[in-house]
């Protein structure tokens, strides 16, 4: 490969629009509105995924997304601090 791969953006579609921004806002995420259907949410610059204001059931059930954190138990501690909602 004569090249790198500099980044890798998910699209992930929502059911409730407003409360998944406030949902990722809550992880820390910084949310960039690029319109008023879609928003980019990005921890720094190679680590980032796009939010969409769509919905369909088969896609979005089928979605997944997994963030790894370097501390898990400082992780669930600041966000349930914060009132997040953790699942365990």
């Amino acid at each position: 490969m004569n090249y790198q791969i500099k980044n890798i953006r998910p699209f992930i579609g929502s059911k409730d629009y407003e409360l998944s921004k406030a949902f990722y806002r809550a992880l820390g995420f910084e949310e960039i509105i690029l319109s008023e259907q879609m928003c980019l949410f990005k921890v720094r610059e190679n680590l980032s995924f796009y939010l969409q204001d769509y919905y369909e059931r088969k896609w979005v059930d089928n979605s997944m997304v997994f963030l790894e954190v370097d501390d898990v138990d400082q992780c669930y501690k600041a966000k349930s601090e914060n009132k997040l909602v953790v699942l365990s």
